[in-house]
Parts: structure tokens; sequence; C-alpha cells
């Protein structure tokens, strides 16, 4: 018998994924990428967690998908900031669900905990998730904590042993790093929210793009990365911090930005809208001088990639701050 996991590549997907695989149930672990799930490319520690327990690794890219269908409109609202947690929740099983023939798996499991995330993790919160992954909720076991819920398909019919289930409940790890330990899985993550949306800068950062652009799949990585401003007639400019976010702009892929950076001098990679207003290019070109490693007395050309603007000064960083969107 095979089950799909859902699996985050945090601790608590890892041990379901685990109690079951000890029941003698071959385990797929799911890795559904809306985008959203965290700033740095997560494969290799996903991988490595699911090599220590013996499942396989299958990821699916689900980014606009989910853009289409929960982000901007999800049925059941959003929590504290931008994310929409019981609509994703739904729309992860409903997917996986999608999968159970092409892989001949018989059921689904989940890391969920009752009571460990206030939004979508609470029982009620359970109930509207199977309201939206098309009713396949008694095809769903969520090992920690099973024994706080009725029982589901794969108990009843006995395909796995309740009692071998667990009955974790609340926001206290104790229990979870307790078999970390014994089972000695190494380097696992420590406990985090493990989602972007959940954060408020992160999500003040959407606010301001969907004030004025309609998101695409290829906008998800500009907004991971760098300072971002949004300047008086309405231009983006991204700013990287570092070599880090300056790698991580380089490497993003959408079509609405140019290209920037200071010439003779060294100092950040930048993204530039590309249809600004020319005061909101002299403006910008002025931000990018005064945040590269430039002299207040010296003056410098930006090159935007299709244009380059020459004698621009380094500013005060104190008056450049109204422009900063939060995060």
């Amino acid at each position: 018998m095979r089950a799909l996991a859902l699996f985050s590549g945090g601790l608590d997907s890892v041990l379901a994924m685990k109690l079951i695989v000890d029941q003698g149930i071959e385990v797929v672990a799911v890795n559904i990428n809306t985008g959203f799930g965290s700033t740095n490319d997560r494969r290799d520690h996903m991988q490595s967690m699911c090599d220590q327990i013996g499942v396989k690794l299958e990821i699916l890219d689900l980014r606009e998908e989910f853009l289409d269908e929960v982000l901007f409109d999800p049925k059941y609202g959003y929590g504290k900031n931008f994310n929409p947690c019981i609509d994703c929740h739904g729309f992860m099983f409903r997917y996986t669900g999608k999968l159970l023939k092409k892989y001949d798996a018989s059921f689904m499991i989940s890391g969920e905990v009752v009571g460990q995330r206030p939004m979508s993790q609470r029982k009620d919160a359970m109930v509207q998730v199977q309201k939206l992954s098309d009713d396949c909720d008694e095809l769903i076991v969520r090992p920690l904590c099973a024994k706080l819920l009725p029982p589901s398909k794969p108990e009843l019919e006995g395909w796995i042993d309740r009692e071998k289930l667990l009955d974790i409940n609340g926001r206290t790890r104790t229990r979870q790093l307790e078999l970390a330990k014994e089972i000695g899985l190494e380097d696992f993550e420590a406990p985090a929210g493990g989602c972007l949306l959940t954060e408020i800068q992160f999500s003040q950062r959407i606010r301001d793009f969907v004030e004025h652009d309609k998101m695409k799949v290829d906008d998800i990585d500009t907004l991971k990365a760098g300072r971002h401003l949004r300047l008086p007639d309405g231009a983006k400019l991204i700013i990287g911090r570092n070599q880090a976010d300056n790698e991580k702009l380089v490497n993003t892929h959408s079509d609405k930005y140019l290209r920037a950076r200071t010439v003779g001098a060294s100092g950040p990679f930048c993204l530039f809208t590309k249809d600004a207003s020319n005061e909101d290019k002299k403006l910008a070109a002025n931000i990018i001088v005064t945040y590269g490693k430039t002299e207040a007395q010296k003056s410098y050309k930006v090159n935007f990639t299709e244009f380059i603007l020459d004698g621009i000064k380094f500013d005060t960083k104190d008056e450049l701050q109204k422009y900063f969107v939060l995060g």
C-alpha cells in the first residue's frame, strides 16, 4: 500500500511520514510549490529529510494555479497578514488527491496538529478544509493528532493501526523534538511559520504590488529579495542589500524590469520598472548611487540596460526613506 504526504519540509510533516512508514506503508512526499514557501531554494534540505526516513520526494509546481485560484480571492479569507491558510490547505489536498490514481496510492497524510496554527489547524477549520478539498477528507490521515479526531477511512478499514498514531495538541513542540531525537533525525528545521504570506513585511510588499500591477508567476521571486521602493509616479525600484540578494535578483525572470547598476563604483544590483516616467528614472538613479559605495562629491553614471543616465550624485539616505515599501 502507498500513501501521498503533503510535505512542507518541516519537522511535523517528516514525523507524520515516519509514523506511516513504520507501519510498512510506502510514502511519497509531495511538496507543493505555491511560490511563497521560502526566500531560499529548499530542495536539498527536503531531499535530505526524505532520504533520512526512506521516502521519495516529488515537487509539484502549482504557482500559477495558486495565484489564479487562491491568493486573491480566498473563500475563508486571510489570517493576520496575506495568508489564506484554510483555502491554501484545501487547495493542497485537492491537488494531491488528484495524484492518488497516478501514484496508485490509497490515502493522503498531513503533518497538521490540532491547535498549532491559529487559523488553519483548529478542528472547525479542518472541516472547512474538507469542503475545499473535493470532500476527500475521509482519505486524509493526520498521524500526529489522529487520536484527537474522528477515525479516517484508512483507520476504519484497518489499512493503518490507529493505536500507533498520536494525540499531539497545541503549539508546543516538545513531543516532536523528542521523537526527532528518538529516530536520529539530523539537520531538521527549527519550528517556524514557514510561509512568507504570514509575514507582515512580505504581505505589505504584495499589497503594494497589486495596487499597481497584476501579479504573474515571474513576479513572485522579485518580491523575495532586496529593498523595495515605490517612486512618486508609480515606478518600482528593487535594490539588492547584499551579495545573496544581488544573486537572487540577477536570477529573476520578470520582463517588467530593467537591470541597473552604478558605473565605475561597486554597489547593489537593481531592478527598475521599464515604463517609468523620466522623473522616476532620475530619482531611481539617484537612489542607486546613494546605496552604492560612492562618494558624496563625485558624479556617476547609472546603466539601466536600455539607457544610461549621467551626472548622478550621492544623496542622504534619510531623504529617501519615504519611498520604501515596508519590508
